[in-house]
Protein backbone atom coordinates (compact mmCIF):
# COMPACT_ATOMS: atom_id res chain seq x y z
CA UNK A 1 0.00 0.00 0.00
CA UNK A 2 2.67 2.15 0.75
CA UNK A 3 4.23 1.48 -2.38
CA UNK A 4 1.52 2.55 -4.11
CA UNK A 5 1.06 5.55 -2.56
CA UNK A 6 4.68 6.74 -3.30
CA UNK A 7 3.61 5.72 -7.23
CA UNK A 8 1.18 7.56 -7.05
CA UNK A 9 2.78 10.38 -5.68
CA UNK A 10 5.33 10.54 -8.22
CA UNK A 11 2.88 10.50 -11.00
CA UNK A 12 1.10 13.34 -9.73
CA UNK A 13 4.02 15.38 -9.15
CA UNK A 14 5.50 14.75 -12.59
CA UNK A 15 2.10 15.18 -14.14
CA UNK A 16 1.94 18.62 -12.67
CA UNK A 17 5.40 19.98 -12.89
CA UNK A 18 5.21 19.17 -16.51
CA UNK A 19 1.94 20.95 -16.97
CA UNK A 20 3.46 23.57 -15.09
CA UNK A 21 6.53 24.17 -17.15
CA UNK A 22 5.39 22.81 -20.66
CA UNK A 23 1.60 24.51 -20.44
CA UNK A 24 1.69 27.00 -17.66
CA UNK A 25 -1.38 24.78 -15.96
CA UNK A 26 -1.34 24.66 -12.13
CA UNK A 27 -3.15 21.87 -11.18
CA UNK A 28 -2.84 22.85 -7.23
CA UNK A 29 -5.07 25.98 -8.14
CA UNK A 30 -8.29 24.06 -9.84
CA UNK A 31 -7.43 25.71 -12.82
CA UNK A 32 -10.02 24.80 -15.27
CA UNK A 33 -8.50 22.34 -18.19
CA UNK A 34 -9.28 23.49 -21.27
CA UNK A 35 -8.21 22.33 -25.23
CA UNK A 36 -7.62 24.84 -27.88
CA UNK A 37 -9.30 23.04 -30.39
CA UNK A 38 -13.07 21.69 -29.78
CA UNK A 39 -12.02 17.76 -31.25
CA UNK A 40 -9.08 18.07 -28.89
CA UNK A 41 -11.30 18.18 -25.88
CA UNK A 42 -13.97 16.11 -27.59
CA UNK A 43 -11.58 13.41 -27.81
CA UNK A 44 -10.14 13.43 -24.22
CA UNK A 45 -13.78 13.41 -22.69
CA UNK A 46 -13.91 10.12 -24.79
CA UNK A 47 -10.92 8.52 -23.57
CA UNK A 48 -12.06 9.60 -19.72
CA UNK A 49 -15.68 7.71 -20.88
CA UNK A 50 -13.90 4.94 -22.08
CA UNK A 51 -12.16 4.65 -18.13
CA UNK A 52 -15.22 5.15 -16.92
CA UNK A 53 -16.62 2.18 -18.65
CA UNK A 54 -13.81 -0.29 -17.41
CA UNK A 55 -11.58 -0.66 -21.19
CA UNK A 56 -8.87 1.43 -20.06
CA UNK A 57 -6.41 -0.98 -22.36
CA UNK A 58 -8.54 0.44 -25.08
CA UNK A 59 -8.66 3.91 -24.14
CA UNK A 60 -4.57 4.22 -23.73
CA UNK A 61 -4.85 2.48 -27.61
CA UNK A 62 -6.69 4.99 -28.80
CA UNK A 63 -4.81 8.11 -26.95
CA UNK A 64 -1.92 6.72 -28.63
CA UNK A 65 -3.06 6.22 -31.76
CA UNK A 66 -4.48 9.54 -32.11
CA UNK A 67 -0.85 11.34 -30.69
CA UNK A 68 0.69 13.78 -32.88
CA UNK A 69 4.36 14.91 -32.16
CA UNK A 70 3.41 18.68 -34.10
CA UNK A 71 0.31 18.98 -31.82
CA UNK A 72 1.44 19.91 -28.15
CA UNK A 73 -2.41 20.13 -27.38
CA UNK A 74 -2.18 16.36 -27.58
CA UNK A 75 0.84 15.85 -25.33
CA UNK A 76 -1.50 17.89 -22.81
CA UNK A 77 -4.25 15.66 -23.38
CA UNK A 78 -1.89 12.62 -22.54
CA UNK A 79 -0.40 13.90 -19.12
CA UNK A 80 -4.04 14.54 -18.37
CA UNK A 81 -5.31 11.41 -19.28
CA UNK A 82 -2.40 9.35 -17.22
CA UNK A 83 -3.18 11.89 -14.49
CA UNK A 84 -6.98 10.75 -15.05
CA UNK A 85 -5.80 7.22 -14.45
CA UNK A 86 -3.46 7.96 -11.81
CA UNK A 87 -6.38 9.33 -9.42
CA UNK A 88 -8.19 5.61 -10.13
CA UNK A 89 -7.39 3.22 -7.29
CA UNK A 90 -5.59 -0.37 -8.17
CA UNK A 91 -8.27 -2.48 -7.56
CA UNK A 92 -10.26 -0.97 -10.51
CA UNK A 93 -6.62 -0.16 -12.61
CA UNK A 94 -6.53 -4.60 -11.61
CA UNK A 95 -10.11 -5.15 -13.01
CA UNK A 96 -8.95 -3.42 -15.98
CA UNK A 97 -6.02 -5.21 -16.52
CA UNK A 98 -3.40 -1.91 -15.93
CA UNK A 99 -1.35 -0.51 -13.29
CA UNK A 100 0.58 2.11 -11.69
CA UNK A 101 4.10 1.41 -13.32
CA UNK A 102 1.68 0.86 -17.09
CA UNK A 103 0.67 4.38 -16.01
CA UNK A 104 4.70 5.24 -15.42
CA UNK A 105 5.20 3.57 -18.45
CA UNK A 106 2.90 5.26 -20.88
CA UNK A 107 4.04 8.86 -19.75
CA UNK A 108 7.82 8.06 -20.22
CA UNK A 109 6.46 6.94 -23.84
CA UNK A 110 4.36 9.64 -24.43
CA UNK A 111 7.07 12.77 -23.33
CA UNK A 112 9.98 10.91 -25.47
CA UNK A 113 7.63 11.76 -28.65
CA UNK A 114 7.02 15.29 -27.40
CA UNK A 115 11.00 15.60 -26.58
CA UNK A 116 10.43 15.73 -22.54
CA UNK A 117 12.12 11.96 -22.24
CA UNK A 118 14.71 13.04 -20.25
CA UNK A 119 12.46 15.19 -18.24
CA UNK A 120 10.49 12.34 -17.34
CA UNK A 121 12.82 10.26 -16.82
CA UNK A 122 14.75 12.63 -14.08
CA UNK A 123 11.03 13.26 -12.59
CA UNK A 124 9.89 9.61 -12.69
CA UNK A 125 13.35 7.45 -12.59
CA UNK A 126 14.86 5.44 -14.91
CA UNK A 127 13.33 1.79 -14.54
CA UNK A 128 9.68 0.96 -13.82
CA UNK A 129 10.38 -1.25 -11.09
Amino acid sequence: MLEEDYIMRVIHEMVTTLLKLVFHIDLGKNEELNFKDQETGSAYKDLLNLIEDGKVNEAENQLLDVLDAQDMEHYKMALMFYEYLNQKNSKFLEECGFSKIEIVDGLKYVSSIYGYEAMAEALLGRGSE
